[in-house]
């Protein structure tokens, strides 16, 4: 989200030492998709890949599934991408293809129900298990007598509970904190007497009160990077949404929507429940990645999607607040039954309720050919000391691995610049656990309403993997899942200088990319399409 911008600033301004800022600059449109060589910016060579090496070869449509909070499917630069299931496209009340899932013409929605209500928000995992075992443990002390299954889980809620805290107290921070910022803005704007002020209104504001002070030290320095009023004011308002949903929803034991999809969710295995709203009250981050898979590229308008032949599988699975496993799990399966050879995960949690539901269905991915692809998470820190669910790792009803899934690639974030400051300074990272990197800084993509937008996050760069790995499979459909894996992983361009990560202190500290991920590089398409051309001549020769 954009706000996280005006968030660093904020923290800078009142801790200097919590800074951790990204690159002021902007970087040129599309740039994900550019070349170093020939652009100057660390994208991952699409048009270069287009220029020199796929023109006049044929390719197949794949299906993606975006596995998200909702998708514009009438958007101008989605709408001919979208994927279509014909065999039930008529709102006749009828199950027509006989899949369980009536007249999904564009995917499904396991956030509503048949009479079309959706959920919105939801808790976040941590606050629907602490509300579960809470009546259990909240007296309980460690001396208290409890057998070994008792004991490991009070184990767990004792972290849980701690989490929870550390949370909530930062989201009241942050709702007061904001609040009295746009308070304090709002006198501001008010006092110049212009709805849009500019920097040289800000330059000559006397502020009175401490407050005011410090509000007005913020707008100078964002609106020196950025001049345009409203966009800044946007960042803030979305700030103060975003606190204020922490903590009248995400964080509020007292708030629980999933009565509205009336299913039996203790029951992890119910498969049919929800609606065919596939857009869902709030849209934006599902249109913004599946711009980035998939967007007309060929329209002369709006942005270039990485991939050139796919069809966009939406499904409506993340609420405001965490995803559920057994909804995860559940457009995992639908995704593979109806075809899906790509599935983008732009989302993560901390905690999970049901892993092994989760865990099966990915095993049911992975026995029909499908490469599920991952967002690292965007709390800055290290996924092989912090699990970010869900993930590769399979796991028994003990939490003890019992191996992992290989057509899983899970992503990381960088920027443009070619620098120390290339990782994302909000991208979890790995040495075991993080696979590739990929651009997820100042991305520009499709939002509802047939409108654009810059944002950041693991969340996009992982559908510029997703992109890549559909369009490997577009033009080279003899490559399996794990070949494809294979060659993204093999193809990356590796970074040679050291980087700048949020260490485990919460300090700054510079690190080798092979300290950070698997690969130890940024996924380059024009190198993946030259080792997958290799890799189809090989197998050909073999047949």
């Amino acid at each position: 989200m954009a706000f996280w911008k005006l968030r660093n600033a904020f923290f800078i301004i009142l801790f200097p030492l919590l800074s951790f800022g990204q690159a002021k600059d902007t970087p040129p449109a599309n740039w994900f998709n550019l070349d170093y060589e020939r652009d100057g910016v660390m994208g991952i060579s699409t048009e270069k890949a287009y220029d020199l090496l796929l023109k006049g070869k044929k390719s197949t449509p794949v299906i993606v599934a975006v596995i998200d909070g909702g998708v514009d499917v009438n958007h101008e630069d989605l709408k001919d991408v979208i994927w279509i299931n014909e065999k039930d496209s008529i709102a006749t009340g009828t199950d027509e293809d006989g899949n369980g899932y009536i007249n999904d013409k564009y995917g499904w929605n396991f956030l509503g129900n048949a009479d079309g209500e959706n959920v919105h928000y939801d808790n976040l995992e941590v606050t629907r298990l602490v509300r579960k075992l809470e009546p259990k443990y909240v007296s309980v002390l460690p001396t208290t007598p409890m057998d070994g299954e008792e004991r490991r889980e009070f184990s767990e809620y004792q972290k849980m509970v701690t989490y929870y805290a550390s949370k909530m107290q930062e989201a009241r921070f942050g709702q007061v904190s904001y609040t009295g910022l746009k308070r304090a803005v709002d006198t501001m704007v008010a006092r110049i007497g212009k709805e849009k002020p500019t920097p040289a209104d800000f330059d000559k504001y006397k502020a009175e009160g401490d407050l005011e002070k410090m509000a007005l030290r913020i707008v100078k320095k964002e609106l020196k990077d950025e001049p345009d009023f409203g966009k800044f004011y946007k960042d803030l308002e979305d700030g103060v949404e975003h606190f204020n949903n922490q903590v009248n929803y995400h964080l509020n034991k007292e708030y629980d929507s999933r009565s509205i999809v009336g299913d039996d969710y203790e029951n992890s295995r119910e498969r049919y429940y929800g609606n065919p709203d596939v857009v869902g009250p709030d849209a934006d981050h599902g249109t913004h990645v599946a711009g980035i898979i998939g967007a007309t590229r060929n329209n002369d308008i709006g942005i270039k999607g990485v991939a050139d032949n796919v069809r966009i599988m939406a499904l409506r699975t993340v609420p405001d607040g965490d995803e559920r496993d057994k909804d995860v799990a559940n457009s995992i399966r639908y995704a593979v039954e109806n075809g899906a050879k790509v599935i983008n995960m732009s989302f993560g949690k901390a905690f999970a309720k049901d892993k092994q539901v989760v865990d099966d269905a990915v095993r049911f991915a992975l026995e029909h050919d499908v490469l599920l692809i991952h967002a690292a998470g965007n709390e800055g820190q290290d996924n092989d000391a912090h699990p970010n669910f869900p993930n590769r790792n399979y796991v028994d009803s003990l939490g003890i691995n019992k191996g992992e899934a290989g057509a899983w690639i899970e992503v990381g974030a960088t920027q443009w610049k070619n620098d120390g400051e290339l990782v994302a300074s909000f991208s979890n990272y790995g040495r075991r656990s993080v696979d590739v990197f990929a651009p997820g800084v100042a991305i520009h993509s499709t939002m509802p309403g047939s409108t654009y937008e810059d944002q950041q996050g693991t969340s996009m760069a992982s559908p510029v993997v997703a992109g890549l790995a559909a369009l490997i499979r577009s033009y080279y459909p003899q490559l399996p899942a794990l070949e494809v894996k294979r060659v993204i992983m093999q193809s990356v361009t590796r970074v040679d200088q050291r980087v700048k990560v949020t260490g485990p202190d919460g300090r700054n500290m510079r690190v080798s990319m092979n300290d950070i991920c698997v690969t130890g590089g940024i996924v380059n398409a024009y190198k993946a399409l030259q080792l997958a051309e290799q890799k189809a001549s090989e197998l050909a020769k073999q047949k």
